[in-house]
């Protein structure tokens, strides 16, 4: 976002070279490289009509794993992975909101990738009654499907409103909350389709040299849907505007501030 490539923007070229067919990790292979070396990816901007040509200053990444901030009597809790360490850092942000004593939480999980399940479980855990399902791993009739149920915490009542900001970047773990939380009740689902990472893959040794990645089980939402057909729907659907997104408006962001006190 710093250099100027969007969420949603699509890769057509890095330097020079067409990515069209192009493996995920070739193309990442090509971004990559030396600190302080420039790359140019050409992309593909949603609304506009030409292509844009970005020259990128290679540097290291520090990402963040949450944010918290307030915007009109809401509380926003942005979560951008589920790593080892995200469901004590979520704690913390749910401490912040009850201290900040409001009832409107707005969850961004745009453009998290997901990681761990069990960190997935223990954040859906603070919302759903000790039991109720969060996600099931279906192996496709060989064995039983595994449930994995909410660990009970459940701190809130019926006055929590919420709303979980979700988008084509949103994947695995973040479908497996959002889909949780979502069909239980606790949550509506404001932005765009979800990407659809609803598979568990193995890693099978063939040579010494060849590996093969096979697909073991499926993660089905509570209500049985398979998130790898096509990812989450959102309840509301909102687009991000080309316009607002120059002007460093946060269309969707501000759509779900509005839903959520509509509740």
């Amino acid at each position: 976002d710093i250099a100027g490539v969007k969420s949603g923007d699509r890769i057509a070229e890095i330097d020079g070279t067409s990515t069209e067919n192009m493996p995920i990790d070739k193309a990442v292979q090509l971004i990559r490289g030396k600190v302080g070396e420039v790359v140019t990816l050409t992309v593909v901007r949603e609304g506009a009509s030409e292509l844009r040509k970005i020259d990128i200053k290679r540097g290291v990444i520090d990402i963040p794993t949450i944010d918290t901030e307030t915007r009109d009597g809401v509380f926003i809790i942005s979560l951008y992975n589920f790593s080892a360490q995200s469901p004590n850092l979520f704690r913390e942000a749910l401490k912040k909101f009850i201290e900040y004593d409001g009832n409107y939480l707005v969850l961004d999980l745009r453009n998290n990738p997901g990681g761990f399940l069990e960190a997935a479980i223990d954040t859906a855990s603070w919302f759903l009654p000790a039991g109720k399902i969060v996600v099931t791993e279906d192996l496709g009739g060989k064995d039983a499907p595994r449930v994995h149920r909410s660990k009970g915490y459940n701190i809130f009542t019926d006055k929590l409103k919420m709303v979980i900001l979700v988008n084509e970047g949103s994947a695995s773990a973040s479908e497996i909350l959002a889909g949780a939380l979502a069909e239980n009740g606790v949550a509506k689902l404001v932005g765009t389709q979800t990407f659809g990472k609803g598979s568990v893959q193995e890693l099978i040794k063939i040579t010494p040299d060849t590996s093969l990645k096979v697909t073991i089980a499926r993660w089905l939402t509570p209500n049985g849907n398979s998130i790898s057909k096509e990812g989450l729907t959102p309840d509301v659907e909102v687009k991000m505007d080309e316009k607002d997104v120059l002007e460093g408006i946060d269309t969707q962001l501000e759509r779900a501030l509005e839903i959520v006190k509509e509740q």
